[in-house]
């Protein structure tokens, strides 16, 4: 058997195409959980596991939201803000509880308009 011999572009271009099959997979295996979501979210929840579930999310996703929209305001209003938005999800994350517990409790009141964006979006000034 005779040895092989590697010299330094044969080894860059194994690791390269090693790299590349790695960084492959993640993007596939990211659009089959994207995917997965999407059909998640298309069924509605039935237990009171998934309703709470779904309750939690909501009530961090406003949070987040909540929180963006304050750090744009001004920094007198900001601390009365993020006090509002905190407190908000307080009482969201108390009715997801009570949703778990009590089976025949339903989703907890909508507040607010429609959703103006679920992405966050920052601009680059030149």
């Amino acid at each position: 058997m005779t040895p092989y011999r590697l010299n330094r572009s044969s080894v860059i271009i194994a690791a390269a195409l090693t790299l590349s099959g790695l960084l492959v997979v993640p993007g596939a295996a990211w659009a089959q959980s994207e995917e997965a979501s999407l059909q998640r979210g298309s069924v509605p929840d039935v237990t009171p596991q998934q309703r709470y579930q779904s309750a939690i999310r909501e009530a961090g996703g406003g949070l987040k939201v909540s929180l963006e929209e304050c750090r744009a305001m001004m920094a007198a209003e900001r601390k009365s803000c993020d006090s509002q938005a905190r407190s908000r999800y307080q009482a969201d994350m108390a009715a997801a509880k009570a949703m778990l517990r009590d089976p025949s409790a339903g989703p907890v009141n909508v507040v607010g308009g429609p959703i103006r964006s679920t992405e966050t979006v920052y601009e680059i000034k030149k």
